[in-house]
C-alpha cells in the first residue's frame, strides 16, 4: 500500500495545501487545534480533509465526537507525505554565492519553555549574519521529535530526549535542573520550614510527558520514591501553561529552577524542598546525521553547535545514539 500512497502523493493533480493540513491534524489530533495552528476557522480545516479523503480515495481519520483517530491509511498517508513534503519543501531554499549569502529555510522544533538570554541573542546575532535564511520554528511534545528528525521535516531540534534511537546525533544544549513550586495562591504559599513531608498529600500540576517512559517520567519517579500521594490534578505540554496553573493554585508543580526563580523573584510563586531539586532534565541539540543537509541547514547547525559548546560548557562532541530506547 505504501507504494500507491506514494504514487497518490505525487499525482501532479494533488493540491499540497491539503496535504498540508492533513499533516498538521494528524500532528495535533484535533481539527480544533490544527485551525489554531493554521491560522484558519475549522470549517476550512474539516472541508480541507474531506478534499484530500477525496483526492486520494481513502478515509485518513475516523471521528468520535470532537476526537479524531488517524486510520492506517491516515498514517501511511502521513510517513509518505512527511517524506515527501520535507524534500519539496527543501527544494525552494536557494543557495547563494557566498557563506553569508547563504538563503533558504531552517526548520527547528523545539520543546516548550526552552529560556535562555544567551540564546535569544545567539539567534539575533545569526539573523544578523544570515538575514536572506528563514527560520521556522514549531513546538512539539519531545515524544515527537525523533520522527520529525527522521522524515526529514525539521533541521534540528532542542528537546529532552536522550536517547532517541535512529541515526540521530546529539550534543548538551543547555543544562537543567528542576525543583518543585507552589503558587501565591496555593495554601503553602509563604509558610517556612516546609520539608518534603509537608508535601506527601499535596496535588500536582505537571506536564503531559510526565509519565513513566516518557521524556520527563524521571518527575514521576521521584514522586513514587518520596511517597507524594497527591493526585495530578491539571496537565500541559505547555511549560507557560503549567506555569499559570501552579501560579493559579492548582496543585504544586515540577519546573526548570530558572523558570520557577523567575515566578519567584516576581511574587508569584515560591521555591518547595527539598533545596537541591529534584532531577536533571538537560535540554539537548538534535538532528539527523543520515543526510546532508542544505547550505541554509549546514551554516545553521554549525552555528548552533558552537554555540551550545559555548553555552553548555562541553567540548561540543555529537553522540550518536543507535540503542532504539525511548
Amino acid at each position: 500500500m505504501a507504494h500507491s500512497v506514494r504514487a497518490a502523493l505525487i499525482n501532479d493533480r494533488l493540491d499540497w495545501n491539503l496535504l498540508r493540513t492533513f499533516l498538521v491534524i494528524a500532528r495535533e489530533q484535533s481539527v480544533s487545534r490544527a485551525a489554531a495552528q493554521l491560522h484558519i476557522t475549522q470549517p476550512a480545516v474539516s472541508h480541507a480533509l474531506r478534499r484530500l479523503e477525496e483526492q486520494l480515495g481513502r478515509k485518513l481519520v475516523q471521528r468520535s465526537g470532537p476526537r479524531i483517530d488517524i486510520t492506517r491509511a491516515g498514517h501511511e498517508v502521513r510517513e509518505v507525505a512527511e517524506e515527501i513534503y520535507g524534500s519539496v519543501s527543501r527544494l525552494a531554499s536557494d543557495v547563494g554565492a557566498g557563506d553569508h549569502s547563504v538563503s533558504g529555510q531552517v526548520r527547528l522544533v523545539t520543546v516548550s519553555g526552552v529560556q535562555s538570554d544567551a540564546y535569544d541573542d545567539f539567534l539575533g546575532d545569526f539573523h544578523r549574519d544570515y538575514p536572506d535564511i528563514d527560520l521556522d520554528v514549531q513546538v512539539m511534545a519531545s515524544a515527537d521529535v525523533p520522527s520529525a528528525l527522521l522524515q526529514h521535516t525539521a533541521t534540528a531540534a532542542l528537546s529532552l530526549n536522550r536517547r532517541v534511537g535512529g541515526k540521530i546525533a546529539q550534543q548538551l544544549f543547555m543544562p537543567q535542573r528542576y525543583a518543585l513550586f507552589c503558587g501565591r495562591r496555593h495554601p503553602l504559599f509563604g509558610r517556612s520550614g516546609l520539608t518534603v513531608d509537608d508535601l506527601r498529600e499535596e496535588n500536582f500540576v505537571s506536564f503531559a510527558g510526565d509519565q513513566l517512559g516518557a521524556s520527563l517520567s524521571v518527575l514521576s519517579v521521584f514522586r513514587d520514591q518520596q511517597g507524594l500521594a497527591g493526585r495530578v490534578v491539571a496537565t500541559s505540554a505547555s511549560m507557560a501553561e503549567v506555569v499559570r496553573m501552579v501560579v493559579a493554585g492548582f496543585g504544586i508543580g515540577s519546573l526548570p529552577e530558572h523558570v520557577g526563580q523567575a515566578q519567584v523573584a516576581a511574587g508569584r510563586m515560591m521555591r518547595l524542598p527539598p533545596a537541591e531539586g529534584i532531577a536533571d532534565l538537560d535540554v539537548m541539540l538534535l538532528w539527523a546525521d543520515n543526510r546532508k543537509p542544505r547550505a541554509a541547514e549546514a551554516v545553521f547547525l554549525e552555528r548552533i553547535r558552537a554555540f551550545a559548546s559555548e553555552l553548555s560548557g562541553e567540548a561540543g562532541e555529537a553522540v550518536e545514539d543507535e540503542s532504539g530506547a525511548p
